[in-house]
């Protein structure tokens, strides 16, 4: 086994950040989380990884908000740290229109704070996390790394694209090794509750009706939490100089797809409402998936359905259904 590091992660009670954590736990590294816990949606939610996902996974947790420099620049005091898995923002690319200053402070300022950190406390790396909203509404599928990202149609996919750019720059004057990980439709256990699965799922074990957005002719490229979680632990094992690459499944499903696999899976028919897409929507994502392939050596395993199976364990077992 490689030597342990000290890592540290960002958002460390989010939905990526407590999954990486337990696995760069169960690795046998040193682990310093972070996270405002923030009441985007239900802190209990945050509070509930840290306690059961990550309860056998020894770390340090600090209830701080990373655009606080004072309190992030302790941290670095502190620990020495040897990595940073950046996984910390305001999420949602709906609730951006309602709270754009929320946006900027925690993806702009608060990544501007580890990136001057980083650089301050001699760093060796750090993989952070980017979005596939960054492509926009793409003019052909499936995506690649060298495409256009510079029509943003969401002030969240704009933020997610700042970061990048920041990321390249602190990258090329100081030479800091950084890997920016473009996600798409992350989901599985312990997901966000304003996802889409957390919301049918809940649906249809209470016979309630869902909103179906974009008529339902909305596809996605849907990736299982332990594919990402494996990208994100070799793109740190491996710590390229400089790289932004896809992490997805590598094919668009439709959305209909997943409400039946839902259907199938708990057994019962969902009652759905069709409506338009929202604003800042795209009507799909597709990852050409080549260069994580080739760089990180990488490979999706999960499918949707079984994915989905797994996640609705999770979800009667959460929910106490």
């Amino acid at each position: 086994m490689e030597k342990p590091r000290t890592i540290l992660v960002t958002g460390g009670a989010g939905f990526i950040g407590s999954h990486v954590a337990r696995c760069l736990g169960e690795q046998g590294h040193t682990l310093i989380l972070v996270d405002n816990l923030n009441d985007y949606y239900d802190p209990s939610l945050k509070k509930a990884r840290l306690q059961t996902l990550l309860a056998n996974t020894p770390h340090t947790f600090y209830h701080v908000d990373i655009a606080d420099e004072p309190a992030m620049q302790k941290i670095f005091e502190t620990h020495a740290i040897d990595q940073i898995c950046h996984q910390a923002a305001q999420a949602g690319v709906r609730y951006a229109q309602q709270a754009p200053f929320v946006y900027g402070h925690s993806n702009l300022m608060g990544t501007l704070t580890i990136l001057e950190l980083a650089r301050l406390f001699q760093v060796k790396g750090i993989v952070m996390a980017s979005s596939s909203s960054v492509y926009g509404d793409a003019k052909q599928y499936p995506v690649k790394e060298t495409d256009v990202a510079d029509q943003p149609i969401s002030l969240y996919a704009a933020t997610k694209r700042a970061t990048e750019l920041l990321a390249y720059s602190y990258h090329h004057l100081y030479n800091l090794p950084i890997t920016c990980l473009r996600y798409f439709t992350v989901y599985g256990p312990w997901g966000r509750p304003d996802m889409a699965l957390f919301t049918f799922t809940k649906a249809a074990l209470e016979g309630k009706p869902i909103a179906v957005y974009g008529h339902g002719q909305m596809a996605r490229d849907f990736t299982y939490i332990d594919d990402i979680v494996n990208g994100i632990v070799r793109a740190l094992e491996v710590n390229l100089p400089w790289a932004i690459l896809n992490l997805g499944r590598g094919k668009a499903e439709p959305l209909m797809s997943m409400i039946e696999s839902i259907e199938q899976t708990i057994g019962k028919t969902l009652e759905k409402k069709f409506v338009e897409m929202q604003p800042g929507d795209v009507q799909q994502t597709w990852a050409d998936i080549s260069q994580a392939r080739a760089q990180l050596g990488w490979e999706p395993r999960v499918n949707l359905e079984e994915g989905i199976k797994k996640f609705v364990s999770w979800y009667k077992g959460y929910g106490g259904v």
